[in-house]
């Protein structure tokens, strides 16, 4: 007798089950449970949408559930210390710990191979510094803004009120004001929910113009000179792109469009919304410049700068060019790295387009230190950075001061569990379901950001006695060493070119740099042929 196929054993199982209960007599609690899952697997069997569904009735459901279930899996069971992606889970555990005020130490010394390219250090001094300040800030435009801003050297970066949800963005900025540091408001423009806590802000200004758009989408000089004046809005940044997908415009459509969100962008709701990949306000390195001094002129003097993540080597070196020609230069840039994270992106750009921080920054950094301009205009670094010693880093390679992005939702208790895109986040942060964000209580959250923030400055301030430094300022290349294999290693200025000052207007030739600085051209990004 051929044996009865497998596709066949749930429902019949399930039905013998029944049938037994059935009989034996008083059987409503065995009934209730049995009942239901033989109903559902009869309709996985009729069905004609999924394959395993209609192959394996019931069981193949098994497979969503694990699905379901693997971010949680791999974080608590299968992963070590080290692994986890895009953080791991000893990155995560350092910022829960700050961000609770729980002890932040580690055991038994690293866990890294230090003879392997995963270790890289700073070198610290046999005299290390006595007394430096308790903090340190830095004046962004000074010289040229009327309306000089001091920053603290971490501050949040840029999310979106409609990526985040209303009670993420109070936290977030609630924590802000508490430490006295800036809170990026994301290309979604200033919403109720950061304008409620009192917090610094940085509006960033992407391609869509949220919050200072006329109705066909171009710029809108008024509205913008109005949400400007806001004395909460300390800093402009002009956003030309983003780490995890840069060069990409996007639809956020009419679904997603709510009441609160339309009031925050200054569009229509329940309608689709584009945000072009380009801006439509200027084509070239000298027009960009000529809008981000528009943009300082309508904000009453207010230091405005430029995000973007590097693709294209030649055209930092042609925003070189116009400043040098113009005389006009952003009050910072922003350079993000192509490990900077998103609510959403297309998985071949998150992968596979834009130029690490690492890379992108040296790239700005010999820009401007090559043309003489880095006097004029500061780097803000973001890309991963949740802790003292990767802003150590960033500070070796030119950096003026940090942001962070991920490691503030963690602070608020985000679990990196992947699902921002899909609008369940589980612990309230990137959703838009009032239910879900129950659980986070602002009262609870914005204290952890401050203290997050306050204790990843504490230690950056370590690193620097420990360097011998007065201020991270003072860290360069030569303080910074990467393995070459397991046998070698070298100092950061041995194994990456840093331009020295105004060599790109004496000699070009003689850099590395001499093709990109040749086809830069300061009237377009294009190469010059």
């Amino acid at each position: 007798m051929e044996r009865l196929p497998y596709r066949y054993i749930v429902p019949a199982a399930l039905f013998g089950l029944a049938t037994v209960a059935w009989v034996s007599g008083d059987a409503r609690w065995t009934l209730s449970a049995i009942l239901p899952l033989l109903g559902l697997a009869l309709w996985d069997f009729f069905q004609h949408h999924h394959t395993l569904r209609r192959n394996y009735p019931l069981l193949a459901r098994i497979r969503w559930l694990m699905e379901d279930l693997r971010p949680f899996a791999q974080a608590y069971i299968v992963e070590d210390d080290l692994e986890g992606r895009p953080f791991s889970h000893q990155a995560r555990a350092l910022v829960y710990a700050r961000a609770k005020g729980d002890l932040d130490k580690h055991p038994m010394g690293t866990e890294l191979d230090v003879y392997s390219d995963e270790y890289e250090w700073v070198g610290h001094s046999i005299a290390p510094s006595q007394e430096p300040p308790e903090e340190w800030r830095v004046t962004v435009g000074e010289g040229t803004c009327d309306k000089a801003y001091s920053s603290s050297l971490l501050n949040i970066s840029a999310m979106s009120f409609g990526s985040l949800s209303a009670r993420a963005i109070e936290a977030l900025n609630a924590g802000a004001k508490e430490g006295n540091f800036a809170h990026n408001t994301g290309e979604g423009s200033i919403s109720r929910y950061h304008r409620a806590p009192g917090g610094d802000l940085i509006w960033e200004l992407g391609s869509g113009y949220f919050g200072a758009r006329r109705d066909d989408g171009r710029f809108d000089p008024d509205l913008f000179r109005e949400n400007a004046a806001s004395d909460q809005v300390k800093m402009i940044e002009l956003k030309l792109s983003q780490g995890a997908k840069p060069g990409h415009g996007g639809v956020l459509p009419g679904a997603k469009v709510t009441k609160e969100i339309a009031e925050a962008r200054g569009v229509p709701e329940g309608k689709d919304v584009l945000s072009p990949a380009a801006h439509p306000e200027f084509d070239t390195p000298i027009e960009l410049l000529e809008f981000v001094s528009r943009l300082r002129e309508l904000s009453g003097g207010k230091p405005t700068g430029i995000k973007l993540c590097v693709g294209q080597p030649h055209e930092i070196f042609a925003l070189g060019k116009a400043m040098l020609e113009t005389g006009l230069h952003p009050d910072f840039i922003t350079v993000d790295g192509a490990e900077g994270g998103t609510g959403a992106a297309p998985l071949e750009l998150s992968n596979s387009v834009g130029m690490p921080l690492r890379e992108g920054q040296i790239f700005v950094r010999n820009m401007l230190v090559g043309t003489g301009l880095k006097q004029k205009v500061k780097i803000a670094t973001s890309g991963k950075i949740h802790s003292g010693a990767q802003m150590a880093k960033s500070f070796a390679l030119g950096a003026d001061w940090c942001n962070a992005a991920r490691p503030f939702m963690f602070a608020l208790g985000c679990v990196q569990s992947m699902n921002c895109h899909k609008g369940t986040c589980p612990t309230g942060i990137a959703t838009q379901e009032e239910w879900r964000q129950r659980g986070l209580v602002i009262e609870d959250k914005a204290p952890r950001v401050a203290r997050f923030q306050r204790q990843t400055l504490h230690a950056l301030r370590e690193i620097v006695i420990a360097m011998g430094l007065e201020s991270p300022w003072d860290m360069t290349p030569l303080d910074m060493r990467e393995r070459i294999n397991g046998a070698r290693s070298d100092a950061f200025d041995k194994i990456y070119y840093f331009a020295e000052e105004g060599v790109l207007l004496e000699k070009p030739e003689t850099t590395p740099l001499a093709r990109h600085w040749a086809a830069a051209r300061a009237d377009s990004f294009r190469r010059k042929s």
